[in-house]
């Protein structure tokens, strides 16, 4: 089992940018791809971002491609999300996952675990 928790979310005016944390635990030994998605009210889960376990490979959504940057730390055993330029569609809860494996997928059936979400408001 894997535990992921994430942290970072607030609220934050449109232009302004935020990081999130996710922080795994568990058994957190082996590769995985880790990946962060987001759901608006009403509105299903989607795709933001992927990365590899080395770091050394990423995948995003078109809609956050060069605002958006995943990172992680594997002696941290921590993945973050730097948001800058955000914008009032940003709005989201963000989920963090993890996926057994080395593809960066984007869609959320493929991953194995998913953290508690953290809110994220941006107000124009």
């Amino acid at each position: 089992q894997v535990q992921l928790v994430e942290s970072g979310g607030r609220l934050v005016q449109a232009g302004g940018s935020l990081r999130l944390s996710c922080a795994a635990s568990g058994r957190t030994f082996g590769a995985y791809a880790m990946g962060w998605f987001r759901q608006a009210p009403g509105k299903e889960r989607e795709f933001v971002a992927a990365v590899s376990w080395s770091g050394g490979s990423t995948n995003y959504a078109d809609s956050v491609k060069g605002r958006f940057t995943i990172s992680r730390d594997t002696i941290k055993i921590t993945v973050y999300l730097q948001m800058n330029s955000l914008k009032p569609e940003d709005t989201a809860v963000y989920y963090c996952a993890a996926r057994r494996g080395s593809w960066l997928a984007d869609d959320k059936s493929e991953y194995d675990y998913w953290g508690q979400g953290t809110q994220v408001t941006v107000s124009s």
